[in-house]
């Protein structure tokens, strides 16, 4: 399989380190990671998808180290946004590049997939769904309020990374029940909690990873040059896309998926992918790869 490698970036606003896979010539292939991860959450999927001729890059997202602390402070999405533009540019992205993003970084790909000038030729969204596509979705007022409730349940999470203080001194301990609550029964997780934690070593890193939740409850004012991508998010998709989501994924009800297509555009994909949870990059490695290159096409 293609061996892992490291890559510094310096772009304009600030300074990323991502790993990467497969030839430096190859079609290019950026992976976002989420939380609570880091780009290391992309080391089973990347090596097929290098092998397969790509060039996979998979960033520490701003606010994750080794990537830097950005000076703006901002982790709104049309900040997520205005970074992968620039990894793009840095990387010389060509018409064919594509996007995958799991988690936070299918936030990103949401907001791409609705974007009039993105540059990829292909998105693909994890564990996330196009929140416009969501809202269209329709099960029944009676369904529709008890995936609410149970919904609102398992993202207590978001609402307790509101608190001042507390979920930044906490997340030594959040970190570790998050990944064994949205991981399949049984799963080893301590290898990417472990990652994790490396990822967010100081109180810097910590109140960034929570930053991103406080940005999306609270917004506040966004500020240039990022206002302007973030409108993105809540917009449908104007391309289709390939969404992917774990059967027994405790952070997302799988249920949502079950309407999904019928509000994505013609040529979009849905499908599930047994045995996995949240991290399904992690869980089942080699058949997101498979599901990546189906619907993506060969180098």
């Amino acid at each position: 399989m293609a061996e892992q490698e490291t890559l510094d970036l310096e772009l304009p606003r600030l300074r990323m380190q991502a790993l990467t896979w497969g030839p430096a010539d190859g079609r290019l292939m950026l992976c976002l990671h989420g939380f609570p991860d880091s780009a290391h959450g992309w080391r089973r999927v990347g090596p097929l998808l290098g092998e397969a001729g790509y060039r996979v890059v998979a960033p520490f997202m701003r606010g994750y180290a080794p990537s830097e602390v950005p000076a703006d402070g901002n982790y709104h999405v049309g900040a997520l946004v205005s970074d992968v533009l620039d990894l793009y540019d840095a990387l010389g992205g060509g018409p064919d590049a594509v996007l995958v993003g799991h988690d936070w970084g299918a936030f990103a790909t949401n907001a791409f997939a609705a974007y009039p000038n993105s540059p990829f030729a292909s998105v693909v969204s994890m564990a996330v769904p196009p929140l416009a596509a969501m809202g269209q979705a329709r099960f029944g007022a009676a369904r529709t309020v008890r995936m609410s409730l149970i919904q609102m349940r398992m993202s207590w999470y978001i609402m307790y990374f509101q608190l001042p203080g507390l979920p930044e001194r906490t997340l030594y301990r959040v970190i570790p029940r998050l990944w064994r609550d949205w991981s399949p029964a049984g799963t080893d997780v301590d290898d990417d909690v472990a990652n994790t934690l490396a990822a967010l070593p100081s109180d810097a890193h910590r109140a960034a990873a929570v930053g991103y939740y406080r940005a999306l409850v609270r917004p506040g004012s966004i500020g240039a040059p990022y206002a302007e991508f973030n409108r993105y998010l809540q917009e449908p998709p104007r391309i289709p896309i390939l969404y992917l989501h774990g059967v027994e994924d405790g952070a997302m009800q799988v249920g949502y998926t079950e309407q999904l297509l019928t509000a994505l555009p013609a040529g979009s994909v849905v499908q599930t992918i047994s045995g996995a949870g949240h991290f399904l990059q992690i869980d089942r490695p080699a058949e997101v790869a498979a599901a990546i290159l189906n619907y993506v096409g060969g180098c």
